[in-house]
């Protein structure tokens, strides 16, 4: 089946970027001249999706705001003579057909994924995690889409770690390779404590999901902290041999930390014809 929809779990406070959002959703959050959450949407049209599913939660209004037609700015641009900007804001409101579902509690990825059952039901889909920024030729989504038509199996994007980073990821174990960056996985765990790693290759936010994750998820047990891990059902899935992992082709940047926003934004600064001078003559006036 084509997959069509994506779901982008966006209910989280964005705590490690306090106080910048304290009040604004961190999925808001500029980089160079647009919001995360926006280089995200792009990355799933870009890769064929029709329909987005926010898995939203409080203080997310101004996510939704961007994404929606604002009248009185339309106006104005366009009759100040402004018509690239007008162009800009209009393809925003209307590059994708959207939907709003509400998770009232945070209790894990897993649950927010299933806060858009009905939505998915009986559908392969994507998900999406907008903190993570991906500069790549080819959109990841697409990358693994293209995998997902190869095996039929849910398929995460993977990313080589080394062991000192390991305990802010969940890491694959491998049953076989089947090309140069697909594998055929056997389990995975949540950020291990361990020096004993099954691999050195970690779980990124983008996967492709079967319809039957759902049930799994449904009775995949919460954590000691009551979270329902999407790890968990994804490692049950393994063992039935129905989980892959695809080593994406690109630079990820971890965009809800501060270190990596600022790497992210010095990458996109440099590949941007406009900004690239600029930035160069910034870095040398700098001494850096």
């Amino acid at each position: 089946m084509k997959i069509k929809k994506a779901v982008f779990p966006v209910a989280g406070y964005g705590i490690r970027m306090l106080p910048a959002t304290k009040a604004i959703p961190k999925e808001m959050i500029t980089l160079i001249d647009k919001p995360l959450i926006q280089y995200a949407v792009e990355e799933a049209i870009d890769s064929g999706i029709e329909q987005i599913v926010f898995v939203t939660g409080r203080m997310k209004k101004a996510l939704e705001d961007h994404f929606d037609i604002n009248v009185e700015l339309n106006k104005t641009l366009w009759e100040s003579g402004r018509t690239k900007l007008y162009e800009d804001m209009k393809r925003i409101s209307e590059m994708v057909d959207v939907i709003y579902v509400r998770q009232k509690e945070q209790l894990g990825l897993g649950h927010a994924i299933l806060c858009a059952k009905e939505i998915v039901k009986g559908e392969p889909f994507a998900v999406i995690l907008p903190d993570d920024i991906i500069l790549s030729k080819e959109p990841v989504t697409a990358q693994l889409i293209r995998q997902y038509e190869r095996v039929n199996g849910n398929v995460m994007s993977l990313m080589p770690i080394n062991a000192q980073q390991a305990h802010r990821y969940g890491i694959v174990s491998i049953d076989s390779r089947l090309d140069d960056r697909l594998y055929k996985l056997s389990g995975m765990v949540e950020k291990p404590k361990d020096t004993a790693l099954p691999s050195e290759l970690a779980i990124i936010g983008r996967y492709i999901l079967t319809p039957d994750i759902i049930g799994i998820l449904e009775k995949t047990r919460p954590e000691s902290d009551n979270e329902i891990q999407l790890t968990d059902a994804l490692h049950n899935s393994a063992k039935k041999g129905q989980a892959f992992g695809y080593e994406f082709e690109g630079k990820r940047f971890d965009c809800g930390d501060r270190a990596g926003l600022l790497e992210a934004t010095m990458n996109f600064a440099v590949n941007n014809t406009e900004l690239a001078p600029q930035l160069k003559r910034i870095v040398s006036d700098l001494g850096i």
